[in-house]
């Protein structure tokens, strides 16, 4: 079968198209899945230029959305012919978050072999239905991007109609986040350095939008717009280089979703202001299984539909995360096979 591999140290120029054995027929409990697509996120372009070490050979790729050809004895959930989506977590089924996350050893694409490839066979329990209707791309974009949004404002934030949210920039996570706020009745306040992509994000519904790079004190001018009372949530995505901001625009009390370290991964934190605003600040990292069937209803029930910004070939996928690291896309670069 087809996929590409990343050789050691890494790097997008090793990136490699190869042919690996097929993996055969199921066994127990497993599915045999068709692959057509996958989505990119800021996790896979570390595994992939050796920001993040991983095994030579590795298939990179978290998030993959297929076909089940094959089930395997005792499989009960998926039947052939049913579209599935991967699960970011395997070893994560529900309940509250568990000490193996974080360090990756069972997540696809970095621990284990992803799904950049023609085929998966694996146990059935790290996939789930993908939404009634979705083309694989669309699907694909539910396990990473799509379902941290997901759990940091309705899972971990308990968003409600009539909360404002504010939410960084206008990739992948930002906007499946502001499709949610604004499905549930809230205000969305986006940021970004580009104007056309503010008004782009209004066209999704977007509140209102700040030009972090023309308003650098973007967390005042959040709060502003509030009438000084600051905002309810924040997606909060960009690391210690944002971090003040955020708390800046918060209301007392109000909650903080750290999800992303596009700034860096260390840095200061104006603790006595986290302090005097009673704010919490949660990390998270993506979400169980059990939060992404919650996530998959709700797409259906709301009718949401994910943002493509543009589609590469799976042997395109250096190319692809080319055009991520270039920041020009608005919503989700997707793969298809």
């Amino acid at each position: 079968m087809k996929a590409i591999v990343v050789r050691a140290p890494g790097g997008l120029d090793r990136l490699e198209l190869t042919d690996l054995p097929d993996q055969g027929q199921p066994a127990a409990g497993e599915i045999r899945v068709k692959l057509h697509a996958t989505s990119l996120n800021f996790h896979d372009l570390l595994v992939a230029n050796g920001g993040i070490p991983t095994a030579d050979g590795r298939v990179p790729m978290a998030d993959g959305a297929g076909v089940v050809e094959t089930v395997g004895a005792g499989v009960s959930e998926f039947k052939p012919g049913d579209h599935v989506v991967s699960c970011f977590f395997p070893q994560w089924p529900a309940g509250p978050a568990f000490a193996d996350v974080g360090h990756f050893q069972g997540t696809p694409g970095d621990g284990i072999d992803g799904f950049a490839a023609e085929y998966a066979v694996r146990p059935a329990s790290p996939f789930t239905h993908a939404p009634r209707g979705w083309r694989h791309a669309e699907s694909a974009t539910i396990t990473t991007a799509g379902l941290t949004a997901w759990r940091a404002l309705v899972g971990d934030g308990q968003l409600k109609a009539g909360d404002t949210v504010l939410t960084l920039g206008t990739g992948g996570v930002s906007i499946i986040a502001l499709q949610i706020a604004k499905a549930m009745g809230a205000r969305v306040i986006v940021t970004s350095s580009s104007d056309e992509k503010l008004a782009r994000a209004r066209a999704l519904g977007a509140d209102d939008g700040i030009n972090y790079r023309t308003t650098p004190a973007w967390g005042n001018a959040a709060r502003e717009l509030t009438g000084g009372r600051g905002v309810d949530h924040v997606v909060e995505l960009g690391g210690p280089g944002t971090l003040a901001q955020s708390i800046d625009a918060v209301r007392v009390g109000g909650h903080i979703s750290l999800i992303g370290v596009l700034t860096g991964r260390q840095g200061d934190v104006p603790t006595s202001v986290l302090m005097a605003k009673q704010a919490r600040l949660q990390g998270l990292i993506v979400g169980s299984r059990k939060q992404q069937q919650d996530f998959v209803a709700a797409l259906e029930q709301t009718g949401i539909r994910p943002v493509l910004d543009r589609s590469f070939g799976l042997e395109q996928l250096a190319d692809a995360f080319r055009f991520q690291e270039s920041g020009g896309h608005f919503g989700k670069v997707v793969v298809e096979w």
